[in-house]
């Protein structure tokens, strides 16, 4: 029992870590309908940017969670504005094809900056203790990933269904000429959720930098998951990717401990199954163009 209760933790810290990088994908995706595979990279940013301020600044990691999911956020917000803002009336393919490209583009520009090397994050010191839980030592810093991810999880389910702001994203979705006719700039809105699904998976680079580490190609990785993430989940559902996000943490920790060769089977598979017996996700709505 100590055994499946350890592995428990576990999978719950890596199914919240997997929340934290997912959900801005899920903010933007899901609340804009814009497809964003640089998703992955701006997660790469975030973990590379706050690489450089924690080795320059004495290895303060707090600072580098300040600083960089917001360069993120700037970076996202030149994005949306100058290179997707014009393919949102030519549909998806247009989004896939320019932010894939973007995608490798950032890649090379990774590589020529940083290198190619494995690099990787220390833990923040009052973080990189242990504490003893089912007679095993737990990593402080992966409970703290639970308490983050709980609390954001909670942050964003509030904004998006309790607040006057989550109100006219929803509505704005649904019928942007209304909501404009309303006197609400729709465009600044979803501008402003891009920005903040921008600095989401900055975020998600800085906290996850010091368990997963550095290494190329670490985007197209994250990205995978990411979408396996928001296909199980559902587009437009803050909850669903909550739920999604445990799921998949649980069965792949799991699947990793009994049957390591099985793992990424499991997970794909389990996303074939949600896709033929509800293909709108577990708890996912209909996204609308706009």
């Amino acid at each position: 029992m100590d055994i499946i209760g350890a592995q428990l933790v576990n999978s719950i810290s890596y199914g919240l870590l997997l929340f934290v990088i997912t959900c801005g994908l899920s903010l933007v995706f899901g609340i804009l309908g814009v497809l964003n595979l640089a998703h992955g990279s701006l997660y790469m940013i975030g973990a590379y940017v706050s690489y450089s301020i924690t080795v320059h600044s004495g290895q303060n990691f707090w600072l580098a969670l300040i600083i960089a999911p917001l360069a993120v956020a700037v970076c996202s917000l030149i994005i949306e504005m100058i290179l997707l803002r014009p393919t949102y009336q030519l549909g998806h393919l247009s989004q896939v094809l320019l932010t894939f490209g973007l995608a490798y583009v950032i890649h090379d520009m990774t590589a020529a900056i940083w290198g190619s090397d494995v690099l990787s994050i220390p833990l923040p010191q009052s973080l990189s203790g242990t504490v003893t839980l089912f007679n095993q030592a737990f990593p402080v810093y992966r409970l703290a990933v639970i308490a983050i991810g709980l609390i954001l999880a909670g942050l964003l389910w509030f904004i998006q269904e309790k607040t006057r702001w989550g109100a006219i994203i929803r509505a704005g979705l649904s019928d942007k000429e209304m909501i404009c006719a309303l006197g609400v700039n729709i465009q600044l809105v979803f501008t402003v959720v891009f920005f903040i699904g921008g600095y989401l998976a900055g975020f998600g680079g800085v906290i996850a930098a010091p368990i997963l580490g550095l290494y190329p190609s670490m985007e197209f990785q994250t990205l995978i998951l990411a979408l396996v993430v928001l296909v199980i989940g559902g587009l437009g559902s803050i909850a669903g990717t909550f739920v999604a996000s445990l799921t998949i943490g649980i069965v792949e920790t799991f699947c990793r401990f009994l049957v390591p060769e099985l793992s990424l089977f499991v997970v794909f598979g389990l996303m074939a199954v949600v896709l033929i017996v509800k293909p709108n996700g577990l708890l996912g709505r209909q996204v609308v163009k706009h």
